[in-house]
């Protein structure tokens, strides 16, 4: 998951759809590789010091010793925190820097604990990010239905082609994009939903998330919003959303 913008609804879609796929049966491990880690306290749990992928990447440890079980069946996650917050630089004079999520998550797939592995990245294009591209199978991006939508978008896609062309990841795969923040009373929601549709036609998701209280209300619960308000219409997306993603996933 990621978008150099803040503010987008990408750690909310991490946290929800980590969460929807953990209900329909998939063991799910959710990576808080953002030093703001939201996803972790969205999810109920402490910011505690020492408990990130930090110290790993930087080869110290190995990271299913950082894996925690959540509230919830079948969910697990890799917890951020602030240290965090220096590992952009401290990466960055390491040999191989951009391989170093990669090589860390080696022997947790290998592990075969998980059936899917969701990255939460940092609200930025720096090197927690750029490590998250060149270790995914495949990258989503949320974008918020708002007039500078496609500006950021499309550096996305050029760094994507990038590390294709590099060789970096060459099978990195643009799984698409979801609208989220969706206004229905409003004609600036519809004109850039449909704008982006136009832009990159059958990789935007079908379904759109609403701008809703209650999915804005859920983290500060600790709860993803299946689990907040099952029946409101943020739940409702995101569960099928979720389908939308297996579905993608499995073509």
């Amino acid at each position: 998951m990621a978008n150099q913008k803040g503010g987008v609804g990408k750690t909310t879609t991490a946290v929800n759809l980590a969460a929807c796929l953990a209900a329909v049966g998939k063991s799910v491990l959710l990576f808080d590789l953002d030093p703001q880690a939201n996803a972790t306290s969205g999810l109920g749990l402490e910011k505690t010091e020492g408990a990130s992928s930090c110290r790993v990447l930087l080869g110290e440890g190995a990271l299913l010793d950082k894996v925690l079980p959540t509230a919830y069946e079948r969910l697990h996650i890799i917890p951020s925190e602030l240290d965090m917050c220096g590992a952009d630089i401290e990466l960055a004079r390491t040999e191989n820097h951009l391989q170093r999520v990669k090589q860390a998550l080696q022997p947790v797939v290998a592990s075969g604990r998980f059936q899917l592995i969701l990255i939460d990245c940092p609200p930025s294009l720096g090197v927690l990010t750029l490590n998250a591209f060149t270790a995914a199978d495949s990258l989503l991006v949320p974008l918020q239905c708002e007039y500078y939508a496609l500006e950021g978008i499309s550096m996305i896609t050029r760094l994507l082609n990038q590390l294709r062309e590099t060789g970096v990841n060459p099978g990195l795969e643009f799984l698409g994009v979801v609208m989220t923040m969706f206004d229905g009373r409003t004609n600036l929601s519809h004109q850039v939903v449909n704008e982006v549709r136009e832009h990159f036609g059958q990789t935007v998701f079908e379904t759109v998330i609403p701008r809703t209280t209650r999915l804005a209300e859920a983290p500060s619960f600790g709860k993803p919003i299946l689990y907040y308000d099952k029946y409101s219409a943020g739940s409702a997306a995101y569960e099928v959303l979720t389908q939308d993603l297996l579905k993608r996933l499995k073509d």
